[in-house]
């Protein structure tokens, strides 16, 4: 997370990181102030009249938006059709491209890339925003091209940071080609609104790890501009930012509230052999008898690595690995390749992978995981997750998931600084363990952790224990973190030790860092305040940090910092963090069998 690095590094608590360029306070995501105690009755008449308004307004600006976007379109086919350039048509079909430039953060760029469209008659909303994913994916393989050349002229901290931009530049061009595919063809944009989204935000958040590695390496000019990395990031942002607004536009007109449809009957990764519900149900012990792969005493393999390698390429079908009883010393990578991988062990206490890879040993955050996942679809069950650096070596992950729809039951995560790495895209966590000190679950993914015990431990003298710092950086994202029913409890042993130290909920690790807390038991450990300010004692007013419904010596809101972007949520604004809601659980999770609220 957050790195300077002098002499190699200075902690992220010692220096925090600042953003590549801040996202102006103006364009920040607006939430809904908590209701006034009100008659029941005269409340529901309050909430329809605020809904009827506020659809009548956005159906007016998105109508006027569009009428000028079809009426520059009639103008440019004929235009077109008659072979006779009209200086007045060329502008009315300018003015088209500025309409839905309008809605992004760098409207310049923007301006500057799809203006060429205009002359092509290419004006449909649809249109300018597959385009606005071409130069994006234009932009990023170019920066990716230029790292990929001059890896080996670096020294080998800057050379480690510069290979792994390499890599999470491929994962953003993956992730922009299949919003490309996703919105071409039949499918309406609008249809899969919900699934780009979540693609376009990894995007973003692929290129700002590598911005967040070159300036833990070091590297001096990353706050300017290196390899056209402020172009790629700008682009893949403002076809995010078009999206978004279609999303809210077709949803004006099909009724507010109304999800999208995912890809027909679900994205292909989860289109796979029927009779796996049973690895995430009560009893998988079937399951493991049927396994594709065994790992461990009287198994095929020895290692976790070894049998990943049995796994086919891309496959619409589950493989299942089943890891028994042991310790596991081994840096594991589910590569991206590897879909619909389901691992499952004898307890997270059990079945245990340990690593102790770490910042201070010079190893970069990105690299640190003991378990790392990348393949769409995983499923975890009964394993454990470790990495043994202790709190010296800083940061240190036991786990990192970047996998789409990957879901972790009844799973332990324990480390220090930087446990549980939830990277990118959406993420389902349920009856887990999760152990550390210092922003130990961090990332801009879309994670929703259910029915789990987060446990805080005593972390090195003079630092403070911060549950979470999640990543957002641009207000179109649809990312956050989302705790809910969990109990917030000091680790085993520690109930005496945590007396001195203070604990919060979490820090603003980015300018629209997103995180609440719902239906949780919070114990006395967490400090009234609640929140820590990543540098100085307020943060950015465009974050959200928000609580509802929770209990607990911990839970009094009364003195909580008074923050701008400190929420407490009304039953209507926490179901936006609901399974359903947040992350389109309700449409895959059910496939796993996994339970969840």
């Amino acid at each position: 997370m957050a790195y300077v690095y002098t002499s190699h590094y200075i902690t992220r608590h010692l220096i925090p990181r600042q953003n590549k360029q801040p996202i102006p306070t103006s364009m920040a995501s607006s939430f809904l102030e908590p209701y006034g105690k009100i008659d029941d009755a005269d409340q529901a008449r309050l909430d329809a009249r605020r809904k009827t308004r506020k659809r009548v307004l956005i159906i007016a600006l998105s109508s006027l938006l569009f009428l000028t976007i079809i009426l520059a379109s009639v103008l440019g086919t004929r235009s077109a059709n008659s072979n006779h350039h009209d200086t007045q048509n060329d502008a009315a079909a300018m003015k088209s491209v500025a309409a839905v430039c309008g809605v992004t953060l760098y409207k310049d760029s923007c301006y500057q890339t799809l203006s060429s469209a205009a002359k092509s008659g290419h004006l449909h909303p649809e249109d300018l925003f597959k385009l606005s994913v071409q130069v994006a994916v234009s932009a990023v393989e170019k920066a990716s091209d230029y790292f990929s050349k001059t890896s080996k002229n670096y020294d080998n901290t800057t050379a480690a940071a510069v290979a792994d931009c390499v890599e999470l530049l491929d994962l953003a061009a993956d992730h922009l080609n299949d919003t490309y595919s996703s919105s071409s063809g039949p499918t309406n944009v609008a249809d899969v609104v919900d699934d780009v989204r979540t693609w376009l935000s990894s995007a973003a958040t692929y290129q700002d790890t590598c911005l967040d590695g070159l300036r833990e390496a070091g590297v001096l000019d990353v706050d300017g501009d290196v390899a056209g990395m402020r172009n790629a990031t700008e682009l893949t942002s403002n076809s995010l930012a078009i999206v978004t607004w279609m999303g809210k536009v077709a949803g004006s007109f099909r009724g507010v509230g109304r999800r999208r449809r995912l890809l027909g009957k679900g994205p292909e990764w989860l289109l796979g052999r029927a009779g796996y519900r049973e690895l995430l149900a009560e009893k998988g012990e079937d399951l493991k008898k049927k396994a594709d792969a065994v790992v461990g005493a009287g198994g095929k393999y020895k290692t976790i690595e070894k049998a990943l390698k049995a796994v086919p390429k891309k496959s619409k079908e589950r493989f299942v690995i089943y890891v028994k009883k042991g310790v596991y010393k081994e840096n594991v990578k589910v590569e991206k390749t590897m879909w619909n991988v389901i691992m499952v062990g004898d307890g997270m206490d059990a079945t245990v992978v340990t690593g102790g890879l770490n910042v201070v040993d010079g190893t970069p955050t990105f690299r640190t995981a003991t378990f790392a996942v990348f393949g769409k679809g995983f499923m975890a069950r009964d394993m454990g997750f470790k990495n043994t650096a202790g709190p010296s070596k800083h940061q240190a992950v036991a786990l990192m998931s970047n996998a789409d729809q990957s879901i972790f039951y009844r799973c332990s995560f324990d480390a220090y600084q930087d446990t549980l790495y939830a990277h990118a895209n959406r993420q389902f966590y349920r009856e887990c363990n999760i152990t550390g000190t210092v922003d130990f679950i961090f990332g801009n993914s879309a994670a929703v952790i259910q029915n789990s015990n987060i446990l805080p431990r005593v972390p090195m003298s003079g630092q403070k224990n911060t549950i979470t710092a999640q990543g957002k950086t641009d207000p179109n994202q649809n990312t956050g973190i989302a705790i809910q029913n969990c109990k917030i409890l000091p680790y085993k042993g520690n109930t005496n030790g945590l007396s001195a130290v203070k604990n919060y909920l979490g820090r603003p690790w980015k300018a629209y860092s997103t995180t609440a807390f719902v239906g949780s038991e919070i114990g006395g450990l967490i400090d009234p305040q609640g929140w820590l300010a990543w540098t100085g004692t307020t943060a950015p007013p465009t974050i959200y940090y928000a609580e509802y419904g929770n209990f607990g010596a911990g839970a009094d809101t009364k003195k909580r910092v008074k923050w701008k972007g400190v929420k407490f949520m009304n039953k209507k604004e926490a179901e936006k963090f609901s399974v359903k809601a947040f992350i389109q659980g309700d449409k895959w999770i059910p496939a796993s069998g996994a339970t969840y609220n």
